[in-house]
């Protein structure tokens, strides 16, 4: 019974080594957004980060991910660092759909969440809700968002009708 759950923790450590430092962030963001839920009354654990997708652009860079959360013996309001995971409890998953500008420290222009069991998540009109909301998420930063330049309209406003 222990070793089913030591391979999973060192999968686990593995799958987070192998992550980029947004998707770290993002997934430290999903797990601070979960646990600040009101109807959360105990710790989470991440159990498995699924279907990583960061895509660069000129106005930033784009995250999405789902991360599966498994329940801890341990309180939210009393938190520990050894907290076990409970086998037979809630395991809901995250949606995460971030987008972070080009800087050094980069800064989140948009985001999207959405926790719940896994099969809540997988119905279609919420799936399609979803997907509407990355898609906006990912255009955070373009050209609606582009700074007006002096001149930029200076053409086409001029030319006579």
């Amino acid at each position: 019974m222990k070793f089913p759950l030591a391979l999973c923790l060192g999968l686990v450590a593995l799958a987070a080594a192998s992550q980029s430092p947004l998707q770290r962030r993002v997934v430290k963001d999903v797990l601070e957004y979960f646990h600040g839920r009101s109807n959360v009354h105990f710790l989470f654990k991440e159990q498995a980060v699924e279907g990583a997708v960061e895509r660069e652009d000129p106005s930033g860079t784009f995250v999405q991910l789902r991360v599966s959360l498994v329940q801890t013996a341990c309180r939210k309001r009393a938190p520990r660092q050894n907290c076990k995971a409970l086998e037979n409890r809630r395991k809901p998953t995250c949606l995460a759909c971030y987008k972070f500008d080009g800087g050094d420290v980069p800064k989140v222009l948009d985001k999207y969440h959405n926790c719940g069991p896994s099969h809540h998540l997988a119905v279609k009109e919420i799936k399609q809700r979803d997907e509407a909301e990355c898609r906006a998420v990912e255009e955070a930063g373009k050209s609606a968002d582009v700074l007006y330049l002096p001149g930029m309209y200076a053409f086409s406003k001029g030319l006579p009708a």
